[in-house]
């Protein structure tokens, strides 16, 4: 029998087709083309954040308006002059920034130099959040994989991230520059106030860049989004050494200017109004970028540049329980968080010997409502209690955030197909991060107590200081309770307890300062248990908050055995 074959159905006719259905790709190939698709892919993005950038932007928008306007309404001249002590307090330094200005004070000046650090925190918070979002998180569940199956090049996805984040901080920064411009502070010119929104702008444009290199180094999306908000830390820990020091008197002022944040009030809106300091910001951004796309193209996709290290053959009995398979998957970030942690308080206890020091020459003011030297230091630890119960609270925020991100890794289904029941699943993660919550708590109570008996030799002040800290836990299981109920019952809102975080924060740090009714206060949970030992502790404020926490954990568990699970 003779097989007929048609002319059409030779070998070369079929390589001859798939050349011509192909042309398009060996073009781009030919070409060099890394960021085919690019336009598509990121309307892709913004479709999908659709609700998620607008309400980050106008809520950062919102703060400044509200800042400006409430520091207006409250203060009068007498007062806004009676806030120049405190401006100048070496602590706010450490917390706020310089105090350019302060001097002769406005409430322009004021705003910008007491809240404007707070403002580059929540805009680079949006910048971190953004940037794993569309590239690490992609690649980790598997969807960027069917994005590069089309017409893409191997870059798109990376510039497209940037390009979205970018615009994000532009348009926020431009928005929270006309709501402080048009605010009750009135603040003149716009020049002025046009540079306070590109200061804020320039450092959420860098920690975008800055993810943009960490989403590169690891496969998994908590890692990346972990590492790049390690270097946030540790850039507000530099500059608030560098302006401590400076409002002091003392000689590491330069510390500011190795930080991002740094930078940015380096620029010192309506008093020195310059701009040649955010041209640090736009060099690293020039750099960090190409940095980021060169990393890239020396990884596979969903690797990253540093390899996975093998597992043991066998898990240990640790593992055989959800307890400690929780410990496990939390152990790595734990680890950081406690080094870090410490690491801030030694540096942030060997202040207080200077603060002890340096209470001779400090305004009546403060040495009255502190009670003289010895007040100083009792105010300082109580203060940086509270200063370390709200960076413990991030860390409670993101490890319960942990329980999403393995649901939507499809990691959560094989968990609960063994014997571990829902309820005992969230149970056993939330045992861990409140375990080490409270491990944090104290960790940073031993480091001030270290850092402030070795500056002052006086050993005594280790045991408050632990005090005062652990104490300061039950506020930070309040948050991390409110997580997991949002996360029971509504995993996508789960991101709206960073709101109620950063509201309480402001209210604690600066409510008595803008004169804040008790009512209002007191809807901040950092504000009730007391900053020993300072100030005596509430046990029935600590009581309820525990009590608080208790009943938002029941409601979480309650929830998540209710909806349905995200699964493959």
């Amino acid at each position: 029998m003779t097989l007929l074959t048609s002319a059409d159905d030779t070998p070369n006719h079929h390589k001859a087709r798939l050349n011509r259905t192909h042309r398009g790709r060996h073009v781009e190939d030919s070409a060099g083309s890394e960021i085919t698709g690019l336009w598509t892919l990121l309307r892709l993005m913004g479709r999908r954040d659709r609700w998620r950038a607008p309400i980050w932007i106008l809520s950062l928008a919102a703060l400044t308006a509200y800042f400006a306007n409430a520091i207006a309404v409250v203060m009068d001249d007498d007062t806004l002059a009676s806030m120049v002590v405190f401006a100048k307090n070496p602590v706010m330094g450490l917390i706020t920034g310089p105090g350019y200005g302060m001097d002769e004070i406005t409430i322009a000046r004021f705003v910008v130099g007491m809240y404007g650090v707070f403002l580059m925190l929540g805009i680079a918070m949006m910048s971190i959040t953004t940037m794993t979002r569309h590239t690490r998180a992609e690649e980790q569940t598997g969807r960027a994989e069917l994005i590069r199956a089309n017409v893409t090049g191997r870059h798109t996805q990376l510039l497209a991230a940037l390009t979205l984040t970018l615009v994000m901080n532009l348009v926020a920064g431009f928005l929270m520059s006309l709501a402080f411009f048009f605010s009750e502070a009135k603040p003149e010119p716009f020049f002025s106030a046009l540079l306070f929104g590109a200061s804020i702008a320039a450092a959420g444009c860098v920690f975008a860049a800055i993810t943009g290199v960490t989403a590169q180094l690891t496969s998994f999306a908590r890692a990346a989004s972990g590492i790049a908000g390690a270097v946030l830390a540790a850039a507000f820990v530099v500059r608030g050494l560098g302006d401590m020091s400076a409002v002091s008197g003392g000689d590491l002022d330069w510390l500011s200017w190795l930080s991002p944040l740094g930078w940015s009030q380096q620029t010192a809106p309506y008093t020195l109004d310059r701009w040649t300091p955010l041209l640090l910001s736009v060099m690293t951004v020039a750099v960090l970028i190409p940095v980021s796309l060169f990393l890239q193209s020396r990884r596979d996709l969903s690797a990253g540049i540093f390899a996975d290290r093998l597992g043991r053959a066998h898990a240990s009995s640790g593992l055989s329980t959800s307890t400690g398979l929780a410990l496990r998957l939390q152990r790595s970030s734990l680890t950081w968080w406690s080094v870090g942690v410490f690491t801030m308080a030694v540096v942030f206890g060997s202040f207080t010997g200077a603060m002890e020091d340096g209470a001779a020459g400090m305004p009546k003011e403060i040495l009255d409502l502190m009670g003289g030297s010895r007040g100083i230091v009792d105010g300082y630890i109580g203060y940086m209690a509270l200063y370390f119960a709200m960076i413990v609270a991030a860390y409670a925020i993101i490890a319960t955030s942990g329980l999403r991100a393995e649901e939507a890794g499809f990691r959560t289904e094989p968990v609960l197909a063994t014997a571990v029941g829902r309820g005992r699943w969230v149970l056993s993660w939330t045992l861990v991060t409140l375990l080490g919550s409270l491990w944090l708590m104290a960790l940073a109570g031993v480091g001030e107590g270290l850092g402030a008996a070795a500056s002052t030799g006086d050993w005594s002040l280790m045991w408050p200081a632990v005090v005062g800290h652990v104490a300061q836990t039950a506020s930070v299981w309040v948050l991390l309770g409110l997580a997991l109920a949002l996360y029971g019952f509504a995993p996508r809102l789960q991101g709206l307890v960073w709101i109620v975080f950063i509201v309480g924060a402001g209210m604690a740090l600066f409510g008595q300062m803008m004169r804040l009714d008790d009512a209002v206060l007191d809807t901040s949970v950092f504000v009730h248990i007391g900053q020993y030992p300072a100030q005596d502790l509430s046990a029935e404020a600590v009581v309820a908050l525990t009590v608080a926490a208790v009943v938002l954990i029941g409601v979480g568990m309650l929830g998540f055995r209710r909806r349905d699970l995200v699964t493959a």
